[in-house]
This record gives C-alpha cells, structure tokens and sequence, in this order.
C-alpha cells in the first residue's frame, strides 16, 4: 500500500511539471517560425483539455484510497434527564451519561477495500495514459498531415511555374507558326487546374492547422509556422518484439488488470461479511443524587448478525465470483483485441512503408527522366506537345502521390505508438518522464496491487 502511495505521489508531481513547462513552450509555437514534432507534442501534453480531465479524474480517485482504508467513524454519544414525574429514592436512577464507541476492523475489511479503491485509481491512471498517448498520436498524424499539405503546396507552387513556362514555349512555336493554337490553349488549361487545385491544398492547411491548435487547446486561428520535416526511419515493427511491449503497457490491457484486483477486493469483502467487526462501547454515568462526576464506568461490546441472512450474503458472494469472472474474460478479450489491432496496424505500416520506398527510389526518378526526356525532344522537334504534357502532368501527380505516401507511413506509425503504448518518435524532453513506454504505472501483482 505504502508503496503505491509513494508511486501515485511521484508521478503526480511529474505530471504537474508538465504543466508548468507549458507556458515555454506554447510561447514558443507563437511566436512563428518552424515548429517541431518535439514542440506540439510537449503542448499538447501539458495543454490539451482530455489529458488535464482524465489527470483529475485519477487524482480524484487517488483521494479516494485513505478514505476507503481508514476506520469507521468513532461514535460519541450523550444523555440528560429532562424531567422526571416520580419521585424515586437518592441514586436510584441515572441523570446524565456519556458514551463512546468505536467499530475495531478485526477482519482487515477497511484494508481490502483500500486495495480495491488503490485498483481504482490505477484504472483511473490508465485512463489518463490512454488519452495521453491519444493525444500524442492525434498531434503528431495532424504534424505530419500539415507538413504534408505544405509539401503539396510547394509541389503545386513549383507546377504551376513548370505550366507556365510550357504555356509560354507553346505560344511562342504558335506565333512562329511551327506549332497550331490548341498547343497553347491545352497548356493554359492544365496552368488552369494546377491553380485550382492550390486553393483546395489552402483548405486542406487551414482544416489541420485548426485541428493542430485545438489538441494544443489553442485558439482555432492562432497562427502556426511551417512544420519541420521529420526524417522517416523504419523502427522495429516485428511482431515478435513488440507483442510482449503491446501486452505489458496497452493501456486497455491494463485497465483489464485492474478490473480483476477490484473483482478480487469486492469477492474478498462478500466472503468477509459473514464475518461482524465488533464494536466497543465505553458509557460513564451519573446517578440523580449522587456527588461525584462519574458514578458508575460501564464498557461493552457489540456485533451484527449476518449469519441469519444467510440468502443475503451468499448471493452476494456470488454476485462477486460472476463479475470476477466476467473481468478475466474481458481481459482475454482485451488482449486479442489488442493483438488484432497490433497484426492490422502492422500491416499497414509496412505497407506504406514499401510505398514511400517505392516511389522515392524508382517511380518519381523514372517519371523525372521520362519528363525531361521529352521537353527535350519536344523542344527539338521530336515528340508531340501531347507527349511533354502528359509527361508532366504524370510527374506531378507522381510527386504529389509520393509526399502522400511519406505521411501515411508517419501517421500509421504514430498510430501504431497509440496502439502498443511505445514511442518511435522521442518524446519531448521537458515535461513529463514518459520515457519510451509511457509513464510507469503503479506496480502490481497478479494478486492484486502490492
């Protein structure tokens, strides 16, 4: 018990530094420039609202420990004669008294139940891991999709001049009467819809920097700088290392544990209940004519029955056995889940993974050299307009499709951290120790909590 207290105690302090290293480095995102991944996450970590109402909600439940833990009330009780309406002989009868009586938890029921409310706040703790690391996942896709969109708008910038230039080319061979006006006309489209397409990607920037600003508990329009990129590096997706990480630190995992040692407290007080605390009891009484203060120091002792509501009690110990054996399953259910999630995510973190790969080294140098090698040939006569045109639009959309594939590889391992509960990308180094697991979370036991 001592030890849980000492451990919820050091990391709410840990949690409260985190807080306060919020000011810096919010001040730091307004005030421009380039913001980093290690900027937005430590924001949104301090700042971001689910992440402050879930740390309440265990600190709340932290406070419920000594509560349940501690002893019944002591009971303090008191007598007068009003007004008597017989005459009675000196000493016959009391006058005042004065008792006090207290309940002794022989049977350790305070101390189980301070070890279901201590199973309590480790679920409440899991909970506030588990938005935090939904926090982090959130921010960090909504990083790498507003780096994205700045990337399709430089692409885009960078079309725009490539259709000019060919509009302009194809005006030329027009006035010199080598090549016919639809040449021209073909051009200027396409110049046409790239400008379209840009106010499109303009949207697409604004829509992520408001969801970035609102995880970072910002106003909607503060402005944001240009993301950093961040340079994407395969971690180590096997299976067969992160399955242990997945089933030692996923939060919904853990919360399953959790519900067990609570299962296990609430059997362990119906089986107890068939067992009464006493109650003792010390009265001091004063008799009607006597001259001292105390005349007569009574104690006694006092326990319910429950042995004669034996149907209450057994179907409460019942009741107990059927909802831990609902928790155990629910934690076999839990963990399948989790290795489902963690075999799909998998999946699609490899796979755009082989995509982003594929299209950096072979699809988009192969459509670069097909581009230039016919604006040359186009340019010397040998190739059709059709030919250069299509040749660029291909290469645009190659480009375009090749920064989609980097940000859908980032965003699923972002995802896949959320899933294990393991960080890939490092964590900010001010703020909470979340390490590369997560917080560590009070130790347990199989049993129950130590």
């Amino acid at each position: 018990m001592k030890t849980n207290y000492l451990l919820l105690l050091s990391l709410t302090s840990i949690l409260i530094l985190q807080i306060v290293d919020a000011g810096e480095n919010g001040s730091h995102i307004t005030r421009g420039g380039n913001i980093s991944l290690g900027d937005v996450t430590a924001v949104a970590l301090a700042n971001n609202p689910s992440i402050k109402e879930a740390l309440r909600k265990w600190n709340a439940a932290r406070a419920r420990i000594p509560q349940a833990a501690a002893w019944d009330d002591l009971r303090v009780g008191g007598e007068s004669r009003v007004h008597r309406f017989v005459d009675v002989p000196p000493n016959a009868f009391m006058d005042q008294s004065a008792s006090i009586e207290q309940p002794i938890p022989i049977t350790g029921k305070n101390l189980v139940r301070g070890r279901g409310a201590t199973a309590e706040a480790v679920s409440a703790y899991e909970e506030l891991r588990r938005q935090q690391l939904d926090v982090i996942a959130a921010t960090r896709a909504t990083f790498f999709r507003l780096a994205n969109a700045h990337a399709q708008i430089e692409i885009n910038q960078k079309n725009i001049t490539s259709m000019r230039q060919i509009a302009d080319i194809s005006r030329t061979k027009f006035e010199a009467g080598t090549h016919s006006a639809a040449d021209v006309l073909v051009a200027e489209t396409e110049a046409s819809k790239v400008l379209e397409l840009e106010r499109d990607l303009e949207r697409q920037l604004s829509e992520q920097e408001a969801q970035l600003n609102a995880l970072m508990n910002r106003d909607a329009f503060a402005p944001l700088g240009a993301p950093s990129e961040v340079t994407p590096k395969m971690p180590e997706v096997s299976p067969t290392k992160l399955r242990p990480v997945l089933l030692a630190h996923r939060p919904e995992i853990k919360l399953a544990e959790a519900r067990i040692d609570i299962e296990k407290s609430k059997l362990q007080l119906a089986q107890r209940a068939w067992i009464p605390d006493p109650s003792l009891t010390v009265k001091a009484q004063r008799y009607n004519d006597a001259a001292e203060a105390v005349s007569e120091l009574d104690a006694g002792v006092s326990f319910t029955v429950p042995w004669v509501n034996f149907r209450k009690y057994g179907a409460a110990v019942r009741e107990a056995q059927e909802n831990l054996g609902a928790a155990e399953e629910a934690l076999d259910r839990s963990q399948k889940d989790a290795l489902r999630l963690l075999r799909d995510q998998l999946q699609k973190v490899e796979t755009a993974h082989h995509h982003l790969e594929l299209f950096r080294d072979k699809i988009i140098p192969q459509a670069q050299q097909a581009y230039e090698a016919n604006r040359l040939n186009y340019e010397s006569g040998k190739a059709s307009f059709l030919d250069w045109i299509t040749s660029q639009r291909n290469l645009r959309d190659l480009e375009a499709m090749g920064r989609q594939h980097l940000t859908d590889y980032q965003v699923a391992v972002a995802e896949l951290e959320a899933i294990v509960g393991a960080q890939f990308y490092p964590l900010p180094t001010k703020g909470p120790e979340l390490g590369r697991r997560g917080i560590t979370a009070p130790a347990t036991t199989k049993g129950g909590t130590k």
